[in-house]
């Protein structure tokens, strides 16, 4: 006898920012599945709507608000034991109305950093968590920079950016006295640095995270003790791999052509969708892009991009 497979039902989740950075989350009531729990308001996406006209209705009938401006954020799936809930999350920056309880919901505003307020939270907030603490830009140094070079360039990138200390012609010694330069300027400056040698570099210098190479992520057993940790990834098995590890974020790539990896052949934005589909683990997108294909990027169910030339006035061509 065969197992019916679960229902798959298509969420469209709206987190509403206020002027102070916060965000509202809602206590589902009395009646509702998983009373009392803590979530993002939003409801299910009806036959014939998109993701952003099911988010609007939603919203209005929730907490009475129209809906101005909204960007993806997120797009994941989570299994539970009778269901598939696959969640279309919106970061909603600009709506009319005050948010009030039309349904009978408690609502608080939150610092991202102050969700352990409020309890239980749905498994689903913690993916959407995680795409909000992360930036929409993850820059790479260019590979043959030196100190003075990227001293100069931090106060060109965009605030509160990742920075991967990409410097693969230094030997160890050069690489971590360049770090210890680099490292008090950069986090001052609201940027998290992420070294790509020894995990434990990343503790002992105080830096903010590490980067594996594909190839070094596939030879992991567990995930370092670092305060975040991110992968290049280039197919499916290595993106599962990361997130079977616990990783915080993955870059994949290359999605344009770049003179740094001139015989791969590039994903496309079809390609990159294809390979990161609905897995609750924010993607970097990276290969030949600059800001002005953000939007593509987080159409694409990007967290944001990354890249060097993108960032860098005169730095080094490539990704």
């Amino acid at each position: 006898m065969s197992v019916a497979a679960k229902p798959v039902i298509h969420v469209a989740c709206g987190v509403l920012v206020n002027e102070a950075g916060a965000v509202l989350l809602a206590q589902r009531p009395e009646g509702k599945i998983a009373a009392g729990w803590w979530e993002f308001p939003g409801g299910k996406i009806e036959a014939g709507e998109s993701a952003l006209q099911a988010l609007s209705r939603e919203l209005h009938e929730e907490l009475g608000i129209t809906v101005r401006a909204a960007r993806p954020l997120i797009r994941f799936c989570h299994e539970y034991s009778n269901r598939t809930v696959v969640l279309d999350t919106w970061c909603v920056t600009a709506f009319e109305g005050q948010p009030q309880s039309c349904e009978g919901q408690t609502l608080r505003w939150l610092a991202v950093d102050r969700f352990a307020e409020v309890a239980p939270l749905l498994p689903t907030v913690g993916p959407i968590e995680q795409a909000l603490r992360q930036p929409a830009h993850y820059v790479f140094t260019p590979p043959q920079a030196d100190a003075d070079t990227l001293l100069a360039g931090l106060a060109q990138l965009p605030s509160g950016s990742w920075l991967r200390l990409r410097l693969p012609m230094l030997d160890a010694a050069p690489y971590e006295a360049l770090a210890r330069r680099l490292l008090p300027v950069a986090q001052a400056q609201d940027l998290k640095v992420f070294l790509d040698r020894d995990p434990a570099q990343v503790l002992a210098l105080g830096a903010d995270g590490w980067h594996a190479s594909s190839a070094t992520l596939m030879q992991l057993s567990q995930r370092p003790a670092v305060p975040l940790a991110v992968a290049s990834v280039h197919d499916a098995a290595q993106l599962v791999r990361s997130n079977a590890l616990g990783f915080d974020a993955a870059v994949l790539g290359s999605v344009q052509a770049t003179p740094s990896h001139p015989g791969a052949a590039p994903l496309g934005w079809t390609g990159f969708r294809d390979i990161r589909g609905d897995m609750a683990l924010p993607v970097f997108a990276i290969g030949g892009l600059d800001a002005s294909q953000l939007n593509d990027a987080l159409d694409a169910n990007a967290q944001g991009i990354a890249g060097i030339s993108a960032y860098w006035r005169g730095g080094a061509s490539g990704r």
